[in-house]
Formats: structure tokens, C-alpha cells, sequence
């Protein structure tokens, strides 16, 4: 996988400075009793271990075959550092891995001259560092062999089993005679589909794309670019989602090197300048830590962790002038979940804290298994140092993200069994149900495979792949059912439809948020409740806008596909005023109808038996000899409102109910109340508004629901359609008042439709 890869030896105009190229292999100098993180004088700082001699380690393994009772010279220090995390392994698998592939490999040489064994070699010593399990180090070692030599895939599984040949083939390029331009992208479909099963997976293409990126000094600069940017739009992504910090911190260092050569060199210079002071503020207030804590009797181990290039080039850019402090941050750990809050408490009791840099990962572990508490206190002279506070366990975990977790397919031991059935926290704290604890499958990888099924092609994968794994921070919502949603930040309830009922979520026609409607286009934050609202049609189709409001892959590659299928203009937010019957209203009542605009003729949307316009009031009685009577159409009532009425112009009687607004503004004009009551007649005339989301045959489905109550419809008009949203107002003759509860109830129970009221037109009441 990385026959091009060179040496670092003769570095190009772009490669990392030596400084950075001859850091100890990945962030493992905490667990190594670095002296730099215990806090030790600068002039110390740069003793780390020497980073592993690949000539030397080319050297040995071309010394020839090994005898069985003993371990490959070359292969001696990736023995080393897996005994370190599992003394019991059993390492005979890596023995005859390392054999195969050596005598595969064999007369093959990287591009700087050095045997190609010694890649595999080196990626497998990465793994081994942070602890990944034997299976994951075979298949490591050999994760070439098919790719670059005879060896097949039916070979490894018949000598190393159906695990390792699973890994392998994971991480195997497709090849680009058969694939052409397409290949790069498929390959990287391919292994995301292999990590959805297995992310051991993409755990050894980490690790082999930090090898090669250590080593990428004497290629084409323009090559080295296009490395570097794949690495850093789709790799270092994956590494953090993964939760593998140290791969990922190293990764960043190393494309910014070679992506930002000035910017680089300008914060290299910076830390030089710092590492050069006489005195260390972090070092000062990491022993006055210590002196905190072992006074209030809880063990932790309080050490400096220096921040990496990328880190200091963030603070700096936002910070400004950087001080002291500014170049790292202090690590505490302890040795259970309840010391985190305790050393949290003495800190903020006994030094000067910083509230507004509190972080809680612990009670709410981040979506890639993180957890650590996350605080910062001053000091007298006016530093402020960050301080991380969690176990052994958390950082080991921090660091390795799910190598850490070891096989995390092979059933638990009897103690982690245990645990989760006293509902004891599992890995990472936390008890081992759902995503954040899931290594098998994370939510958002479970998103990502369902999404790239329905990329038509790959430059569409390709791009989508980018801009998925560039929303680098997850939100929970819950559904109204109990369960949740992973989704990205900035996400709308049109990607909650769509992460909950795929495709089925056309239907959608609206939702309610913390139990308020809300529109498809409003925008989720952590912690929300959304209710999906959907439709019962099953030719629900999505909305063109909906694309605007599209978040998450899933949704957007959903309804563009959809639209594909059906190319003809289509706006679904407009259906029922396509529908809209004719009125003899005017624009400006259609927009607000009245029930006293004259009646309109029998409309489409009308039952075709319903009868001619009637009487437009029940029988009212007035104790006002000769007046005649008017229902106010502001308020519209109907028997057995309680009423009162007003007198207008020309010796008419306006009807209010006595809720109306009409009535209070009439009355602080001065007007007289005539007294009125409803008659023996029941029959009536009333305005009805519905309101509802846009859907095709919403009103047919209305009116069809009102001529079923036996309820004639006078006159219909629907407003021109507003963020989703259409309102319905209806003018209906009731055969009998009683029936309008249940006429009112009848019309809310037509999908889509989320309220129907009684009519209140503000501007009819000043008659």
C-alpha cells in the first residue's frame, strides 16, 4: 500500500522539519514517563526514545529464516510493545506472519532504497503501541501481501483464518486497471464497508497512512500535496470519529507541514523559542497541583502534555501573543470515575477557576468514546492553565479511541459480563448499550454505509464522503417513542425524517420540536425532542426546498434521487393551491375570507349534491322591535355560544360572541349592548379555518371529511402556501349547531391537517 513511500532521510522543500520527524512514534510518552510531561527542567524536555532505525530493521530482516522456537530479530520490538498491553498474547501468529510476508516481500524495495518489509513492520509497531490485540497485528503484517505480491486471500485465510482474511482483504486497494479513475474512491467505499463489520479495519489503514506520511519526503511535491489532502479530508476524520487522537494529532502535524510549509516553520519557531525559556509556568502550577491533591489524600499523577503543532497554531491564531502556559496543558489522572470529580473540586476550591472552560465528558461521554472533564485555573501572575481530569482507563482509551478496546468482538470475560449485569459503566465508563460505547458500529458509520448505497456515482460518493466527515460534531435528539438520533451539528428535522424512516420519510409533512410544531427547515440542537409528523399518502413526495433545509448525506442523496426519478417540476409545497377553487371573492379576501362576503357559487371542491346557498343566520331574537339581525363574521356564532349584539347602521343588529374582540372595542367606543338569544332554529352558518403542511390531495381530503358530517360547504379558499404551510378557511352551512364539535374534530383527523379553529377576523369586528 505504500511502494512509493520514501525515506525521510533526504526530505523535500515540503517534508516536516527533523524536529517533528524525530518525535518518539505516536503520543505514547505519557505511558513511558516522558520527563518532559512529569514537569522536568527544559534542558530535558527533548529526551524521549530514538525512533526506530528502518535500516536497521531492513537489515534484519534480510538475515534469512528464523528458527520456530523464537521470535524474528526484526520483529522484536513490535513483540516488545505488545507484550506491554497483553502479556499473555500468544505470539506464534505474528511469527508466521511476519515469515510469510518477509519471503513475499522479498526483492521488493521501497522508493528510498530500504526493503519493503520494513513498511508493514513499522505500521504493525504503530498498532502494537497503542495496544491493538495479536489478530489486528497479524493481519497488519500482511496487510500487503495480497495487494503487492502472489499471495491470495484463499492463502491467508487457510494459514491465519477467516478474521485475519477479512482485515486484510479490508484494506486491500482495488486495482486501477479495472477501476481507472474511479479506483481511489471505490477502495475507500470498499473499506468503509468492511469497517462497518469490522473497524479493525480502518484501524490498520490509519496506521499505514501514518507510516507513509512520515515517509512521503522524496516524492513530487505534487504528490505529496494530493496525499495530504485525501489524508486530511477523509483520514483524519475517520481517526477522530474512531477516537484515535494519536494517530490523529500526528497525521494533522503532518499535513500542515507539508500543506502549510509557512505557517508550519513560523509555529515550529514558536515552540523552539518557548522550549528555550528558563523558566516553565506549566511546570509551576502543575507542582502546585500536585501539592493540592496530595494533601487532600487523593492519588492522581499530574503531568504536561505539550500541545502539538497544529494545537499551538490554533491557540495562537485565536489567542494571539502566546504565553507560557499557551504550549500545553496539564493531564491528572486518577484511578476511578468519582476521583475526576474530586480532584475537579479541590482544584476549584483551593486555586482560581475558570467556569466558563468547564467541560463535563465524562457524565456525557463525546460520540467517539472521549471522556475527561475538562476545566482551567490561574495562577497568581495571571497563567492559565487547561487542565484534563480522567482515569487510566479514559486515556488510554482517549489516546487509542477503539484500538484500545482490543477485539471488540470477542465475548466478554466473566468480569466484564459482570459488570453490565449490575449495570456497573463498561468500557469508557459507561454502560455498554448504544453508539457512544459501540465500537462495532457507531451511529454515524451506520450512516455513512446507508447513505453511500444510494451514490450513483463515485466522484458523487467521493465529494459526499468530504463534506460528511468534515460536520466533525454529533448532536442527540430524542424521538417521541423513547429512542434517539446521532446526527451532525447543524442538522434540520428534515435529516431527523430522514435518519429515522429513510426514504419513507417523503411522507413527512411536518413535526413538532420540545412539543411545538415546527417547520421540516428548523434546525436541531442537542438534547431536542422531535416528533415526526408523517402523511398516510402513500404518493407523498418530497419538496425541492426540502434540499435547502438537507444536512446529512442520507436526506440530500434521498430526495435528489427522488427527483431524478421524477424530472417534471414539482412543488409540493403547493398542492392545495393548485387545488384551490374558484371564488368570487376578490384577491384580498381570498387572503382573508369573511363570512359575510356574498356567497360563492357551488365550487369543484364542494360535494356535488350540496345544496344552494341558505339563510346565513340562525334565528336569532332581538329585543329591538324591527331591527333585522346579522351574525358578525369576525366571530362567527353559532348556537349555543353566548352572545351579545351591538346596533350599526340601517336598524341592523350585529351577533357577537362575548369572548369576540369586536365586543370590547365596540364597548370602549361608547356603543349600547342590545340583548339577543338564540332562537328554536339550530340550523347555522359558520367559518372554519384549517391549518396544515403542504401535501398533494390535502383538499379533497377536507372537503371529503366535511361532507361526510353532512355539512354543506358555501365557500372555500386556500392562501398561497408560506414556509410548508397552507391555511384553509371554509364557510359551512350546519344543518344543526351540534354538529360543529364533531365536524371540527372530523377535520383535524385528516392527515396533514394540524389545527382547525373557528374564524376571527380582526377587521370585521369594527363594523
Amino acid at each position: 500500500m505504500s511502494a512509493e513511500a520514501t525515506n525521510p532521510a533526504t526530505p523535500a522543500p515540503a517534508t516536516p522539519s527533523p524536529e517533528l520527524l524525530a518525535s518518539p512514534p505516536l503520543s505514547t510518552s505519557l505511558e513511558r514517563g516522558d520527563p518532559h510531561e512529569q514537569g522536568a527542567p527544559p534542558s530535558h524536555r527533548r529526551k524521549s526514545r530514538p525512533r526506530i532505525d528502518l535500516r536497521r530493521l531492513g537489515r534484519a530482516a534480510l538475515l534469512g529464516t528464523t528458527p520456530r522456537d523464537r521470535l524474528p530479530d526484526a520483529i522484536g520490538h513490535v513483540a516488545e510493545a505488545h507484550r506491554a498491553h497483553h502479556p499473555d498474547a500468544n505470539m506464534e501468529p505474528l511469527r508466521r506472519a511476519y515469515v510469510l510476508a518477509e519471503s513475499s516481500h522479498r526483492g521488493q524495495m521501497r522508493k528510498s532504497g530500504e526493503p519493503y518489509i520494513t513498511h508493514p513492520l513499522a505500521v504493525t509497531l504503530i498498532l502494537a503501541e497503542l495496544g491493538a490485540e495479536t489478530t489486528t497485528l497479524t493481519a497488519s503484517l500482511l496487510h500487503d501481501t495480497v495487494e503487492d505480491t502472489e499471495v491470495t486471500l484463499d492463502q491467508v485465510r487457510e494459514e491465519f483464518g477467516d478474521e485475519v482474511c477479512y482485515l486484510v482483504d479490508g484494506v486491500t486497494k482495488l486495482e486501477k486497471v479495472d477501476y481507472g479513475a474511479a479506483a481511489e474512491p471505490e477502495t475507500f467505499r470498499k473499506m468503509l464497508v468492511a469497517t462497518g463489520n469490522d473497524v479493525r479495519v480502518m484501524s490498520i489503514k490509519l496506521a499505514d497512512r501514518l507510516h507513509n506520511m512520515r515517509t512521503l519526503g522524496v516524492m513530487r511535491p505534487e504528490k505529496q500535496a494530493r496525499i495530504a489532502k485525501v489524508t486530511r479530508d477523509v483520514l483524519i476524520p475517520l481517526a477522530e470519529r474512531l477516537g484515535v487522537q494519536a494517530l490523529k494529532t500526528e497525521l494533522e502535524d503532518l499535513v500542515f507541514a507539508i500543506l502549510h510549509p509557512e505557517e508550519y516553520e513560523h509555529t515550529r519557531e514558536l515552540i523552539v523559542d518557548n522550549a528555550s525559556r528558563a523558566s516553565d509556568p506549566l511546570a509551576e502550577i502543575a507542582e502546585e497541583v500536585r501539592t493540592v491533591l496530595r494533601e487532600a489524600g487523593i492519588p492522581a499523577e499530574v503531568l504536561i502534555r505539550p500541545r502539538h503543532f497544529v494545537s499551538v497554531h490554533r491557540v495562537s491564531r485565536k489567542r494571539g501573543p502566546m504565553r507560557g502556559a499557551d504550549f500545553g496543558r496539564l493531564l491528572v489522572l486518577v484511578n476511578e470515575d468519582a476521583d475526576c470529580y474530586g480532584v475537579l473540586g479541590e482544584l476549584h476550591t483551593c486555586l482560581t477557576p475558570v467556569v466558563s472552560e468547564f467541560k463535563d465528558f465524562i457524565a456525557v461521554p463525546k460520540f467517539n468514546l472521549y471522556q475527561s472533564l475538562h476545566t482551567a485555573v490561574a495562577s497568581g501572575d495571571g497563567e492559565i492553565a487547561e487542565v484534563l481530569i480522567r482515569t487510566h482507563q479514559m486515556h488510554k482509551v482517549a489516546e487509542a479511541g477503539v484500538i484500545a478496546l482490543g477485539n471488540p468482538y470477542a465475548p466478554p470475560s466473566e468480569e466484564q459480563s459482570d459488570e453490565q449485569s449490575e449495570g456497573r459503566p463498561g468500557v469508557g465508563g459507561r454502560p455498554v448499550d448504544g453508539e457512544r460505547v459501540d465500537p462495532t458500529r457507531p451511529g454515524w458509520l451506520s450512516r455513512l454505509l446507508d447513505w453511500q448505497e444510494g451514490a450513483p456515482d463515485p466522484d458523487t460518493f467521493w465529494s459526499t464522503l468530504r463534506e460528511d466527515l468534515a460536520q466533525d460534531r454529533e448532536i442527540t435528539v430524542f424521538r417521541a417513542d423513547g429512542g434517539s438520533l446521532g446526527l451532525p451539528e447543524g442538522a434540520s428535522c428534515v435529516d431527523a425524517a430522514y435518519a429515522q424512516y429513510g426514504e419513507d420519510a417523503h411522507a413527512c409533512i411536518g413535526a413538532r420540536v420540545n412539543g411545538r410544531l415546527a417547520t421540516l427547515s428548523t434546525v436541531l440542537k442537542d438534547g431536542d425532542t422531535v416528533q415526526l409528523l408523517m402523511g398516510q399518502d402513500p404518493a407523498s413526495e418530497p419538496s425541492r426546498e426540502w434540499l435547502e433545509h438537507a444536512h446529512t448525506p442520507a436526506a440530500r442523496i434521498a430526495i435528489q434521487r427522488w427527483l431524478a426519478a421524477h424530472p417534471s417540476p414539482v412543488a409540493t409545497e403547493e398542492p392545495a393551491a393548485r387545488e384551490a377553487p374558484e371564488t368570487t371573492e376578490t384577491p384580498a379576501a381570498a387572503r382573508r375570507p369573511s363570512a359575510e362576503a356574498p356567497a360563492a357559487r357551488p365550487t369543484d371542491a364542494s360535494p356535488t349534491d350540496a345544496p344552494a346557498a341558505r339563510p346565513a343566520t340562525a334565528n336569532v331574537v332581538v329585543d329591538q322591535p324591527g331591527a333585522s339581525v346579522r351574525l358578525a363574521g369576525c366571530c362567527t356564532p353559532v348556537p349555543p355560544d353566548e352572545v351579545t349584539g351591538f346596533a350599526v347602521r340601517g336598524g341592523v343588529v350585529t351577533v357577537h360572541r362575548v369572548e369576540c374582540a369586536g365586543v370590547a372595542r365596540m364597548k370602549s367606543s361608547g356603543r349600547a349592548e342590545v340583548e339577543v338569544r338564540w332562537g328554536d332554529t339550530t340550523e347555522c352558518r359558520v367559518t372554519l379555518v384549517a391549518e396544515s403542511f403542504g401535501r398533494p390531495h390535502l383538499l379533497a381530503d377536507l372537503t371529503e371529511a366535511i361532507a361526510l358530517e353532512g355539512v354543506a360547504i358555501v365557500s372555500a379558499t386556500v392562501e398561497p402556501p408560506s414556509q410548508q404551510r397552507v391555511r384553509h378557511t371554509y364557510t359551512l352551512q350546519l344543518p344543526d349547531a351540534a354538529r360543529l364539535p364533531g365536524l371540527m374534530r372530523a377535520m383535524r383527523n385528516v392527515p396533514g391537517v394540524y389545527d382547525v379553529s373557528r374564524a376571527q377576523h380582526a377587521a370585521a369586528a369594527t363594523q
